[in-house]
């Protein structure tokens, strides 16, 4: 018989493992990687194509564009389709964009793979909730921070793996490394991972057309996009002008010391899993006015570190423990809004967290011709208001609501 809404909800996991999130964590962070490898290597770009060194910084521009047309375009099809067969899919188009990148022969052909490796590696969007479909409702928000977890340290190391693989193979390396790591990475989808539940039979074109419906309907989600966005709005201010920061006086240190701030960082993806048992024990808003706290006397701490390393490291494991347990918090919430749209959910999401996150970058560079370290620091502390100010407003509107 088959099982009912109220019954328990690991009954209708059967999957529902630690080795499955573990692979699903796995998935996230060698897919997303992919969006962050080619930043190291924009000088090796310019010495294989001179004739178009003018163009090299289209070339992470195309990745980020062609991430965020992903997410617009393929990220809904898991409330429609199985998981297991987007996913799969989306790792043949990776393998085959990636090989295009590795053998390319002009900077164009560079630039067109590039933006095709950014629309596939959208896979992160499907693995993340397709972690809290699987996860019984009391365990989402850890099973939803493993996951993520991955996702982080692929996005935090990329850049030093891509670095270190580049000063002794080459460019090309890389982008044939990342193709090994697919073909690897499919095998064992196909092999390990289990199929999903469709939960919508909307047409591709009504499935689009009720990411604004969701948008509109839901002020929980508009609560939780604009904080996100507002905190890696933050986060891009940091390290989008740390490689600026540490290359002049008293540092004088080249993009490698940036990348290895990375593997500092990686301490806030290691503190995922944890910020997911808070949300689930403590209830994610708890979580998220604290890390909002957190972001901010990260700031603090950068304003007075422009000549300390002691004091940015400290600072970027704060930043990066902050941010990103607000994002697990704030995902943990969204999934449990629309149980049968979470794909959806999350590109309404996912959207304005990159948007944020680009509108950062900017700040961060007006800032820092306007102000210097100071000015950077001052834009982090704003967009962190903001966080607040939107956290603040969705916690008195929540009420407003009880109360009604």
């Amino acid at each position: 018989m088959p099982a009912s809404p109220q019954s328990n909800p690991s009954e209708r996991h059967p999957h529902y493992s630690r080795a499955t999130l573990w692979l699903l964590a796995t998935i996230a962070g060698v897919s997303v990687a992919n969006i962050y490898f080619n930043q190291p290597l924009l000088d090796d770009f310019r010495a294989s194509f001179p004739e178009s060194a003018w163009l090299i910084g289209a070339v992470p521009a195309s990745t980020q564009l062609g991430y965020a047309l992903g997410m617009l375009v393929l990220a809904p099809l898991g409330d429609r389709f199985d998981r297991r067969l987007l996913i799969l899919l989306q790792l043949a188009a990776l393998g085959v964009s990636l090989v295009v990148a590795a053998s390319a022969p002009t900077l164009a052909v560079l630039i067109a793979a590039s933006l095709a490796i950014g629309i596939v590696s959208t896979i992160a969007q499907q693995a993340v909730p397709f972690s809290a479909e699987l996860a019984p409702a009391a365990e989402r928000g850890h099973a939803v921070g493993m996951v993520m977890s991955g996702l982080l340290l692929g996005i935090l190391l990329a850049r030093t793996v891509s670095g270190f693989v580049a000063q002794y193979f080459g460019w090309r390396a890389v982008f044939g490394a990342s193709v090994i790591a697919t073909v690897a990475l499919a095998v064992i989808v196909i092999a390990r991972l289990p199929k999903s539940r469709p939960t919508s039979t909307l047409s591709y074109g009504k499935l689009l057309g009720s990411l604004w419906r969701l948008t509109v309907e839901s002020a929980a989600l508009r609560e939780a996009a604009l904080t996100g966005g507002a905190l890696f709005a933050a986060f891009s201010i940091f390290w989008s002008i740390l490689t600026l920061l540490l290359a002049g006086a008293p540092f004088h240190m080249g993009p490698q010391a940036a990348g290895l701030f990375g593997i500092v960082g990686a301490a806030g993806a290691l503190a995922a899993p944890l910020a997911g048992k808070s949300a689930d024990k403590r209830g994610p808003r708890a979580v998220i006015s604290l890390c909002i706290g957190l972001v901010a006397l990260s700031f603090v701490v950068f304003a007075f570190s422009a000549t300390s390393i002691v004091g940015l490291v400290i600072g970027v494991i704060v930043l990066d423990v902050g941010v990103q347990a607000a994002q697990i918090s704030n995902q943990s919430r969204i999934y449990a809004l629309k149980p049968e749209a979470r794909s959806r959910v999350n590109t309404v999401y996912m959207v304005a967290y990159f948007i944020g996150g680009s509108l950062g970058s900017a700040a961060a560079s007006l800032a820092w011709h306007a102000m210097g370290w100071t000015g950077v620091c001052l834009a982090g502390l704003a967009a962190t208001a903001l966080a607040a100010f939107s956290h603040w407003r969705g916690r008195e509107g929540a009420q407003t609501r009880s109360r009604a």
